[in-house]
């Protein structure tokens, strides 16, 4: 079975047992989340949300937080001396999407 959720703004195509690296949220390790359901279905049939799918629930376990690879930028204004250079890691969790159901 095949869904998709959002959250952090996105949308994720997941599936049982996929792991997936999202936005990150306030939970800690080890805990249940459910998210907002947008799409579930397989080959026979499909449910499709109006936005969101209310008898649907996907949920997942918080496996890990962390922080994404370093981008680095820099501003520059030519002929001005002026040069900034900056550099940011994403926060992100890690989670494992445990079910999908459709009640």
């Amino acid at each position: 079975m095949l869904a998709i959720i959002r959250t952090g703004g996105k949308q994720y195509k997941v599936s049982e047992g996929q792991k997936l690296k999202i936005e990150k949220i306030e939970q800690e390790v080890d805990a249940q989340v459910s998210f907002e359901t947008l799409f579930i279905g397989d080959e026979k049939e499909a449910y499709v949300g109006t936005p969101v799918l209310e008898a649907a629930r996907v949920e997942g376990k918080v496996l890990a937080h962390g922080l994404g690879d370093k981008v680095k930028g820099i501003k520059h204004k030519p002929k001005k001396r002026y040069l900034v250079r900056f550099g940011h890691r994403q926060p992100f969790t890690e989670v494992e999407i445990t079910k999908i159901s459709v009640k």
